[in-house]
């Protein structure tokens, strides 16, 4: 098709799609600079172990939240981050007020610590604040003090209006007084540490964020046993994720006492890229990242740990945190901030290894029973096995969630998730044009109702169609007692005693199995049918286990389903014709 201009045939493109200006003020905004580090090795990086972590929810996480937790919201969430198994968590801001102070010293008294978790306290570079910061730490095993102050250059010129030396005299005048505290108040029980963040390390000049940091550990003297902490923190999200690992890749070449010195991350969320942005800092030479369960924090919110986590996890490497219970961890962190993890937060939300799409469901039932075909041919369980579920990029019994769940039907379904549902549940496996018959039905059900379709509620409509039962004894024809003889011919002669439209009836037919033989009986009822196709399997093991048929015939010019669930494999494909027959007369 095309227009024409002028005489001329003109093709017909999408140019009146294409974008426009938006009218913004983009002129308002900088960019981002770049670092000039062409020899990068951070892109051929692989992350091959866990980093450290530090979990700040008590104290970056709690200064954001519109309601502070409380004592006891505090404790909660603290015992949780020491079940989960982090060994580096920031406590508070003693010097803040008494909230935070008393909190701490009640871990502390209470002995709540284990002597192999470290925990940390924040204090700014003020001579009060810091004596009181180290005031309560007194009598902890494991304590690190971290001193910040702001080193970028909108801060230097509007908030403190000083030079360039004297942010770096804050800095170290600072960190020689937490050394003076320590000194004068935590004893020889106390293993004390130290760390400093240049503050918005993101917005500061990376020749001055380092030169800050090494006159820092000129004062420190980091050595062999000696650790100083380094992080740099991007507070506001400025850049790419790939400008943040170059930036952390110069620091850790550029550092005079690297050895001795562990860098840290401590992003933020701002351009909603604070996952990679910690993931490609580690591969660019940091050591530890700091961050909040579910990316709680300031604005956009701080790095989340668990993503963070399960990410390696879902890669075969530890994360050496425990998020097999994940349903515990959401409510916990839900209760103790008062807030909601969204339902596609990833990993944790209520619906991320849930498929209503038809296309996603069949998928996922068909990798469920790959994955069990594999693990028997190899002589092993499925959890001994490489995973390998189309959409499930984990196993979600791994994080403590059933397979309920997993699949759920409305009106995108298809047969894959109502299939899945039938024989998760019930140990039905249908056969394939089963699941489409079937599938159609469900589809009227939502077509009609609308919203979703419970396990519950398809189980309902799949007895209601395919299984009479005392308490639903719908269908002409009633199965009670059938008996077999098989001539020298190896032809079946099949008695059979039922209720035909309501009175008894003895049916009898010869054929080359039950299944023909009943067929035969069937026609002096004016029963008309056809046998297509027939499938069983066992629907457990041992010797009382129950067999599933499934009967495919044509009846009258119409082609219908039956299935029947019984001890005996024969009776219960006597039970699947007669679902069939009672369905074409329904």
């Amino acid at each position: 098709m095309s227009e024409t201009t002028f005489g001329r045939p003109t093709p017909v493109t999408n140019a009146t799609q294409m974008q426009k200006p938006s009218g913004m003020p983009i002129h308002k905004y900088g960019r981002y600079e770049a670092v000039d580090i062409p020899d990068r090795t951070w892109p051929e990086g692989r992350i091959t172990k866990a980093p450290r972590w530090l979990s700040t929810d008590l104290r970056d996480g709690n200064q954001a939240l519109i309601d502070p937790m409380s004592p006891a919201r505090k404790r909660e969430m603290f015992d949780l981050l020491v079940r989960m198994g982090y060994k580096e968590i920031e406590v508070g801001f003693p010097s803040s007020g008494e909230t935070d102070f008393n909190f701490v010293r009640s871990i502390i008294e209470e002995g709540a610590i284990p002597e192999d978790v470290t925990i940390s306290v924040l204090t700014q570079a003020r001579e009060e604040l810091i004596e009181r910061t180290v005031e309560s730490l007194r009598g902890a095993h494991r304590a690190t003090v971290h001193l910040y102050n702001a080193t970028a250059p909108t801060f230097r010129r509007v908030v403190f209006r000083g030079t360039k030396d004297q942010v770096k005299q804050i800095a170290v005048d600072g960190t020689r007084l937490v050394m003076e505290y320590a000194d004068k108040i935590l004893g020889e029980e106390t293993i004390f540490g130290y760390q400093y963040s240049p503050e918005i390390f993101t917005d500061t000049e990376l020749d001055f964020a380092l030169e800050v940091c090494e006159a820092v550990c000129d004062v420190w003297q980091p050595e062999e046993g000696r650790e100083i902490i380094l992080n740099l923190p991007a507070t506001v999200e400025r850049s790419t994720p790939s400008t943040h690992a170059d930036r952390f890749e110069w620091m850790s070449r550029n550092l005079s006492r690297r050895a001795h010195v562990c860098l840290s991350v401590h992003p933020h969320n701002d351009r909603g890229t604070a996952v990679a942005a910690a993931e490609l800092a580690i591969m660019a030479g940091a050591d530890r990242i700091e961050g909040c369960l579910f990316g709680q924090g300031e604005r956009t919110g701080n790095v989340d740990l668990v993503t963070l986590g399960m990410n390696l996890f879902s890669q075969g490497v530890d994360p050496q945190i425990d998020f097999s219970q994940i349903d515990e961890i959401r409510r916990t962190s839900e209760y103790c901030n008062q807030m909601e993890v969204h339902p596609r937060h990833p990993y944790a939300g209520d619906l991320v290894y849930t498929a209503f799409s038809g296309s996603h469901q069949d998928a996922i039932k068909k990798g469920f029973d790959a994955m069990e075909a594999d693990a028997a041919a190899a002589g092993r369980t499925v959890d001994e096995i490489e995973w390998a579920v189309p959409y499930l990029p984990i196993d979600p019994k791994d994080v403590g969630r059933s397979y309920e769940a997993v699949i759920r039907v409305n009106s995108q379904s298809g047969k894959g998730g109502i299939a899945y549902v039938l024989k998760n549940d019930h140990k039905l496996d249908l056969p394939r044009r089963m699941q489409i018959e079937f599938s159609k039905i469900i589809q009227q059900k939502t077509d009609a109702e609308g919203g979703e379709v419970t396990p519950t509620a398809i189980w309902s409509v799949f007895q209601d169609e395919y299984l009479p039962n005392p308490e639903n004894p719908w269908g002409r024809i009633q199965l009670r007692s059938g008996q077999t003889t098989t001539d020298q011919d190896g032809r079946d002669t099949l008695t059979v005693e039922a209720i035909v439209d309501g009175a008894d009836t003895v049916l009898t037919g010869t054929g080359n199995g039950p299944i023909s033989a009943f067929f035969e009986a069937l026609a002096a009822t004016g029963v008309d049918a056809r046998l297509l196709d027939y499938q069983e399997h066992t629907m457990s093991e041992g010797a009382s286990a129950q067999a599933a048929s499934y009967i495919e015939c044509a009846i009258d010019g119409a082609v219908l389903w039956g299935i029947g669930i019984d001890a005996n494999t024969t009776r219960a494909s006597l039970k699947a014709v007669i679902s069939a027959v009672n369905r074409a007369a329904r």
